[in-house]
């Protein structure tokens, strides 16, 4: 009899440990003086949006056409062989990924140039010159190419060379397609 009543005792333990036990539909929680009730059905989460990028400094700085682009010239400098390195940065702000595709391309190579800064080009007012991406023999620029789209919140680093104008021009316009012009960025060594 004293193990009929251990076995039943422990099938009742078991039965009841195997239950699922019901969270109420609502807990109530007082502070100091102010009550306030939270229910589980009402919490939401978001997504974790992306942090903001961090704009490079750099010597000038453009806004783009669409919200949230910045071009961030690095360097201009002179090199060897009678040309000027352009090195900047692209910015996406955004909340969107922005084309590159012929975005920045020059319109005459629009085919060799998708996917390139082949359009960018530097204006010598002074001299009332402007100045093109050098071009191989193919007619390819001599830039960054291959580009992907930028990503909401990325930032790329791209290239070009330019033949340099007269020594004695110290400063330059950059025009970079869908930017602000850059006035006046100075020229290094």
């Amino acid at each position: 009899m004293r193990t009929l009543s251990l076995v039943v005792g422990l099938a009742v333990v078991s039965l009841l440990s195997g239950c699922k036990k019901e969270e109420p539909a609502a807990v109530a929680t007082t502070t100091s003086s102010t009550s306030s009730t939270t229910s589980p059905a009402a919490t939401t989460t978001t997504a974790p949006t992306a942090p903001a990028p961090v704009t490079p400094s750099g010597i000038a700085t453009a806004d783009g056409e669409k919200s949230g682009l910045k071009a961030v010239v690095q360097e201009l400098k002179r090199t060897s062989g009678g040309t000027i390195s352009l090195k900047f940065s692209m910015v996406n702000g955004s909340d969107k990924s922005t084309n590159t595709g012929y975005d920045y391309a020059d319109r005459d190579h629009e085919v060799a140039d998708y996917g390139s800064v082949g359009g960018v080009t530097l204006v010598d007012e002074a001299n009332k010159k402007k100045y093109f991406v050098v071009r191989d023999s193919d007619g390819k620029c001599v830039c960054s190419r291959g580009l992907k789209d930028i990503g909401a919140g990325e930032t790329i680093n791209v290239w070009a060379r330019f033949p340099a104008p007269p020594d004695d021009v110290q400063k330059i316009s950059i025009v970079i397609p869908h930017f602000s012009p850059l006035d006046d960025v100075p020229i290094s060594r």
